[in-house]
């Protein structure tokens, strides 16, 4: 099968990356020039584990290629892939600019008879509207429109394409379904679960199963907050909790918030379509403010353990949104920063992946790091702010040594507080309310 995958970012490269693994001939384009000239040269824009093995081994085999002019690819292909971004706008809804302007290049460029594959996560109504656009404005009578939604976590984002906990697929047409069927073949040798519905339903499955976890994240950070005022253990009430069967114990991880490129924008945009149809989507709204409230308590928690911040230097360990990927977009450890910073501390960051990304935001207003340690030198308090492995095995000693004030606020709960107490420093997490021995 010949694939034309339109966007390079998570979503598209990862995609067109595996779909070639599958043995299909898949074309990755993109308007970025750059970008594609470093992907042509085998640079890979974004930190994810596994993804440069496949890779390497894809382009080597020649079923991988890129191009900056998608209409010379779309011609011969099979199927389309939509993979542009849709982040929030000011209002919450979805930009939808670049989704319409590759819609635009397919109607305009592409031969009739294609099957496009919106992969791009669009509000409840997008695919429809964009089979009508295609039928109506462009005359593509037969070019069949599915909406695909992925359900890629960043930091493992090769093993979901190739493991995936399911697979949806929104179309009303008979050969759209076998198109797709032949597309994933490979995943039914695994017996992969297949949803197939309509467009409407795939749509808001993507929104409804984003705004679930991420009120999951929500519930158990308020819980945690809640075991500190009360001297409770929340790893000790996640365990329970997730025992139950109709709970699971996944995403039950207190921390500072969620963030990346999807949560924060799903749910506003879940908010906004209930919204459009005089729905009050109640529950969401509050998951948007307790998590903006939750990175603004880690700060004023720094703050009561050393009191007036202005002027102290705090070492922030991680910058990511989570470990194993170098994306900062809505990263907690960031507004936790920005919150920092605005009370006049010294902020000296380090993060294994994202420093670069993080300076795009951050600018020259924070000191960044190569050396984790060097990050403390001199520092009032360490703050944890991504759980990245190499922060669960902080030689603690030598923390001790770097910092000049004896505080460590763990945000994501990777240390061991015994561990760290017996060495003289003060230890606080989230929800852990560890006193010592008595």
């Amino acid at each position: 099968m010949l694939i034309s995958v339109i966007g390079t970012g998570y979503v598209g490269l990862v995609s067109g990356v595996g779909l070639a693994d599958f043995g299909h001939t898949v074309t990755c384009t993109d308007i970025d020039g750059e970008k594609i000239k470093s992907l042509q040269r085998g640079i890979i824009p974004i930190y994810e584990p596994g993804l440069s093995a496949y890779f390497d081994k894809n382009v080597r085999e020649g079923r991988l290629t890129f191009s900056s002019s998608p209409p010379e690819t779309l011609e011969k292909c099979d199927v389309i892939i939509i993979a542009v971004g849709t982040p929030s706008r000011d209002d919450g809804c979805c930009d939808l600019q670049a989704l319409f302007a590759a819609v635009e290049t397919i109607g305009s460029k592409g031969p009739d008879g294609k099957v496009v594959v919106i992969k791009s996560t669009v509000p409840v109504g997008t695919n429809r509207k964009v089979q009508n656009i295609l039928r109506e404005r462009y005359n593509l009578t037969e070019t069949l429109v599915v909406s695909n939604p992925e359900f890629l976590r960043e930091g493992k984002a090769v093993h979901d394409f190739f493991h995936p906990d399911k697979v949806v697929v929104g179309t009303d047409s008979p050969r759209a379904r076998e198109v797709m069927e032949e597309m994933y073949r490979p995943l039914y040798l695994i017996d992969t679960p297949f949803v197939f519905c309509s467009f409407e339903t795939a749509e808001l499955v993507k929104y409804a199963n984003n705004a679930f976890l991420a009120t999951k994240i929500t519930f158990i950070n308020q819980v945690a907050n809640l075991a500190d005022a009360v001297g409770a253990d929340v790893h000790t009430i996640a365990k329970a909790m997730g025992m139950d069967g109709r709970i699971s114990p996944k995403f039950l991880h207190p921390g500072p918030g969620f963030g990346g490129s999807c949560f924060p924008k799903d749910v506003r945009a879940l908010v906004q379509t209930g919204r459009e149809h005089n729905l009050d989507m109640s529950l969401a709204r509050e998951v948007l403010s307790a998590n903006l409230a939750q990175s603004a308590f880690m700060a004023t928690k720094l703050e009561r353990l050393l009191g007036n911040l202005t002027g102290k230097t705090v070492a922030a360990l991680g910058l990511a949104f989570k470990a194993e990927t170098d994306d900062v977009r809505e990263s907690p450890a960031i507004a936790v920063i920005e919150y920092l910073i605005e009370r006049g501390v010294n902020v000296r960051a380090h993060d294994p992946q994202a420093i670069e990304t993080a300076r795009k935001i951050l600018g020259e207003r924070v000191t960044y790091h190569e050396d984790l340690y060097q990050a403390m030198e001199g520092a009032d308090a360490l703050i944890i702010l991504t759980e990245w492995n190499t922060y669960r095995v902080l030689h603690v000693e030598r923390v001790k040594d770097a910092l000049r004030g004896n505080v460590i606020l763990d945000t994501r709960n990777v240390l061991d507080p015994a561990a760290v107490q017996a060495a003289g420093l003060v230890y606080e997490g989230v929800g852990r309310s560890f006193k010592g021995s008595e």
